[in-house]
């Protein structure tokens, strides 16, 4: 299927999980000119319709196989020129209204198509949003309506209160807000509010307790206790530690010398400061690191900044106990100057050695990249651990700066993209002082080499 996949394909990825694929592919005409192309691909198509084709009793034996279901799932995909070439008499009329659906996002010439006439009314992309609700999982609708509000520039119609009503709430969809901030009617900021709230609370369930967890859990073990409880021994540490006093005759050794685990401390262990850029490119970001930061910053053990930056620098942490107030606080776009942040954070710290500062950026670098780099020189050799993601996110791989990547890997800061779920272990092997480059090769996270 390579020969049929362009550059456009990610647009499409959400019909074919719609239908059951799990592959991006080019938009249906796109596909079906490529096949029209490809003599194997006509001839196997031809040879299921030859195959199944003919009376009504066969085709609804078709109906019944394997065979039949992926044809009917081609279909789908390939819209209303692939039905004779699929073998298929009709679809069902559950079917059919999905591929209106479908249709009306990706075939600016059809019918059904959310451009026509002088543009995209509220009331029928309000259906269309409805429509895609029932028919797809709420992983394909986020993604259909990140399409639409990409392919058919309907963030305008977001000022309007009834229609953000109508929207599916989503990472994307708030990242969109955050956006329209500044454009946001009176009417609508309430709106707009309480969308943001339903995800972060969302977000919050996701992914608060995983934080707490590893984060808690990390901050224990990191610090030693020479008379541990039973529960608290760290046995490892425990047999290294009395080696010397291997008992040969009982094969066994005496341990005269119990390490342990920490116990709970009300006590500030770590300081971590998340630096983010504020570009529209990490818009995502920004909302994954709000909530992170949120849950961090409720943990007595742990001191949490969060920093934002674009041009200018923006200190948030004060606003660290609500992360709706935080993103809406947050201006998406301008300039990047990552060098004037990373000095900001610099002043920041008082504890060297127990501070874990991640910057999360694409490392386009608008400021002075030899400055930058000297800093970052600084931080490290001062004992700071430097943490570098480029995106924090579950939209797959991102773009950026490979050549400054590369320059900070040679300083010895790991710079790699992480997706949400992994982001608390990642923040735990660095709180534990573990080799982070050496965590992230064993999660399969390619990092870019010095």
């Amino acid at each position: 299927m390579d020969d049929c996949c362009g550059a456009d394909s990610r647009y499409r990825h959400s019909r074919m999980e719609g239908v059951g694929f799990r592959m991006a592919l080019p938009q249906r005409h796109g596909i079906h000119r490529a096949y029209n192309q490809n003599d194997s691909k006509v001839n196997t198509l031809n040879g299921w319709r030859r195959a199944y084709g003919g009376s009504k009793g066969r085709q609804e034996l078709m109906m019944d196989t394997a065979e039949g279901e992926r044809l009917r799932r081609w279909r789908l995909v390939l819209g209303e020129e692939a039905q004779a070439s699929c073998g298929l008499a009709g679809l069902s009329p559950e079917d059919r209204q999905m591929d209106e659906a479908l249709a009306a996002l990706y075939e600016a010439d059809s019918r059904h198509s959310l451009r026509g006439g002088s543009g995209a009314s509220s009331p029928r992309v309000a259906r269309w949003l409805g429509d895609i609700r029932r028919f797809f999982p709420s992983s394909v609708v986020q993604v259909m309506q990140k399409d639409a509000f990409d392919r058919l520039n309907l963030h305008s119609m977001l000022l309007q209160p009834e229609m953000l009503e109508s929207v599916q709430p989503d990472v994307n969809l708030v990242s969109t807000l955050m956006s329209l901030r500044g454009i946001i009617p009176e009417k609508t900021k309430e709106t707009a509010r309480l969308v943001v709230r339903k995800v972060v609370d969302a977000l919050m369930k996701q992914l608060e307790e995983p934080m707490r967890t590893a984060v808690s859990g990390a901050l224990n073990r990191a610090v030693r206790n020479r008379r541990p409880r039973h529960a608290e021994i760290d046995w490892n540490r425990t047999i290294r530690a009395n080696l010397k006093h291997w008992q040969q005759e009982y094969k066994t050794i005496v341990p005269e010398t119990l390490i342990g685990y920490g116990r709970k401390s009300q006590r500030v262990q770590r300081e971590i400061i998340l630096c983010i850029d504020q570009s529209g490119s990490m818009a995502s970001s920004v909302v994954y690191s709000s909530i992170f930061g949120a849950v961090m910053a409720s943990m007595p053990a742990v001191k949490t900044h969060l920093v934002v930056f674009d041009t200018a620098v923006v200190d948030m942490t004060e606003q660290l106990d609500d992360p709706v107030d935080l993103l809406f606080g947050v201006q998406l776009g301008g300039g990047t100057d990552i060098n004037r942040a990373v000095g900001y954070c610099q002043s920041l710290i008082r504890d060297p050695r127990n501070t874990i500062l991640v910057l999360i950026s694409d490392l386009y670098e608008g400021g002075v990249e030899k400055n930058l780099l000297q800093r970052a020189n600084e931080l490290v050799q001062s004992g700071v651990q430097v943490i570098t993601l480029l995106a924090l996110s579950n939209e797959g791989a991102p773009f950026y700066d490979k050549a400054l990547a590369a320059k900070l890997a040679g300083l010895g800061i790991p710079s790699f993209a992480c997706t949400p779920d992994l982001f608390p272990g990642m923040m735990a092997a660095a709180i534990r002082k573990e080799d982070v480059n050496l965590w992230a090769a064993k999660q399969g996270i390619v990092v870019p080499k010095g």
